[in-house]
């Protein structure tokens, strides 16, 4: 074995044992605040909202089969209803499937340059439940839809 090989070596095994303490503690400190399991419904809303309260709005439209035969790729179309103006605009879209085990499927965030408030993307879910958009808008509001998919397993209801 050369010096500068060695050398390399012991210098990465040094870094990784002094930053190890570290990320155990990171670890930990993200346990505390999830908890041990993933985020329920009401606490990812509470995260997301800081309380606030969520308001129903048809400005949030969502677009998902009402049967998915495969819960793993299920389709989804958000569109929010706003002119992405530079004083009124939507600043994020955030998905949650309501009785998965961890409910955040999918945060997406905007400004006034994108143009339109909606996007397309595939979620999974673990069986039938609501499937929640909620809107923040540039306001400090925060508008939401829901709509029920029910889940088959391989196309039997």
């Amino acid at each position: 074995m050369e010096r500068r090989s060695f050398l390399k070596s012991f210098g990465t095994a040094a870094a990784c044992a002094a930053l190890l303490p570290h990320v155990a503690s990171a670890a930990d400190e993200a346990k505390k605040v999830v908890g041990p399991n993933e985020m329920n419904y009401e606490t990812a809303v509470a995260a997301i909202t800081g309380g606030k309260a969520l308001i129903p709005s048809a400005k949030v439209v969502i677009s998902a089969p009402e049967i998915a035969e495969n819960g793993a790729v299920v389709p989804v179309k958000i569109t929010v209803d706003s002119p992405m103006s530079d004083k009124e605009y939507v600043k994020a879209i955030h998905v949650l499937a309501s009785k998965n085990g961890n409910v955040r499927c999918a945060n997406i965030y905007l400004t006034p340059a994108n143009g339109e408030a909606s996007f397309g993307t595939r979620i999974k879910l673990g069986g039938t439940q609501d499937v929640v958009a909620i809107a923040q808008m540039s306001d400090g509001t925060f508008l939401t839809a829901k709509q029920n998919v029910k889940v088959t397993i391989g196309g039997c209801g």
